[in-house]
């Protein structure tokens, strides 16, 4: 979709004013060569992980920093697979095997992959890992299970609480695992602490729904409907603690990544997604999207953060506008806080009318 007129001439302004704090976020583009498209859903340590498309199907992929240093994790005998997460030199994920998705555990290379799959289960899946553990989902029957592993399929434990039809876990750190469960008809975000008894629920009071995804640090990510708008949401373990992200003007929002007192995603801007990153506040609000390469890609996210001695890595992907396709991206920042949003933004960004759904992550 195109931009409204005034955001062009706003971000072409941004560009000209706020020069060195632009500077310090240079993006890298991971997609690897003979790819259809990518996308980045993890960075921790120096690794980012997701899945090219080669050929026909979705490989789970590791990269270190630059396209070039692309590894195929696709195990042996898997029609397809990604990545969703990686910590200590472990990628989590899962792979296909007779259509079904099979969570599952790397180390670095397709040979190393373990399958979590646990036993009776139709398909399961790991989207976060963190030390010894991973979370996802599995399917129990016709319903999906929030799961936790320690590094095995027969160390799966089922999260979901009690009073919930379903539920899934998407991040995990510290012990502690975040996601979702549906109860009485709704989403409501929640954490959990190694048990399905454990659950906290986080959905805010003033909220539809909400979904959490990632957890670092006593605090979690995600998003909350507030008066039918989707708004970046971020918690500190309880359901009172939430501080609404969503930045002035946007239309929708969502946070996904958490790390060292930072928060990325994306904000719907004159009807595109803009990858974006926060420090706790809506008005901390950072438009990475503006740093790319003026007129190539039309749309971005976020997906993970990873902050580590004074460096910011931030994992996620672009839209090419020639191509339509999605291409995995790697934003760095080195030096200093992250720079404060621009008043131009603010004074920008208005009469938007663009509503982003729910979001769905996907196996």
């Amino acid at each position: 979709m195109k931009r409204v007129c005034a955001f062009a001439a706003v971000f072409a302004l941004l560009g000209m004013v706020g020069g060195p704090a632009f500077a310090g976020w240079p993006a890298v583009n991971l997609s690897p060569a003979g790819a259809t498209y990518s996308y980045a859903n993890g960075v921790s340590g120096g690794q980012q992980v997701g899945y090219a498309e080669l050929p026909g199907c979705n490989h789970a992929s590791l990269w270190s920093g630059t396209a070039a240093s692309w590894v195929d994790l696709n195990p042996a005998g898997a029609t397809q697979s990604n990545a969703g997460g990686v910590s200590g030199g472990q990628q989590a994920g899962g792979a296909w095997f007779y259509g079904n998705p099979h969570a599952g555990l790397w180390s670095g290379t397709a040979a190393s992959w373990m399958d979590l799959n646990p036993a009776g289960a139709t398909q399961s899946y790991a989207a976060g890992v963190s030390g010894s553990q991973q979370v996802g989902w599995t399917q129990i029957g016709s319903r999906y299970h929030a799961s936790l592993w320690s590094g095995t399929a027969a160390s799966w434990v089922d999260l979901n609480p009690a009073g919930s039809t379903q539920s899934t876990a998407t991040g995990v750190s510290g012990g502690q695992q975040a996601g979702w469960a549906s109860i009485g008809g709704n989403l409501h975000a929640g954490l959990w602490s190694g048990t399905a008894g454990s659950w906290v629920d986080l959905n805010p009071a003033v909220a539809t729904n909400s979904v959490a995804y990632g957890v670092s640090g006593g605090r979690q990510v995600g998003e909350a409907e507030i008066g039918g708008k989707n708004h970046a949401s971020l918690w500190s373990a309880t359901a009172g603690s939430w501080v609404d992200l969503h930045p002035a003007g946007a239309v929708a929002s969502e946070a996904i990544g958490v790390s060292g007192g930072r928060q990325v995603g994306h904000a719907v801007i004159g009807g595109d997604l803009h990858a974006s990153v926060w420090s706790g506040t809506a008005g901390s609000w950072f438009d990475l999207h503006a740093l790319l390469p003026t007129g190539v890609y039309s749309q971005s996210s976020a997906s993970s953060v990873d902050v580590s001695a004074g460096e910011t890595w931030v994992a996620g992907y672009a839209v090419n506008s020639s191509t339509g396709q999605r291409e995995a991206m790697l934003w760095h920042y080195t030096a200093g806080p992250v720079p404060e949003p621009s008043s131009l933004i603010t004074l920008g960004v208005g009469g938007l009318g663009v509503l982003l759904g729910m979001r769905r992550r996907r196996a």
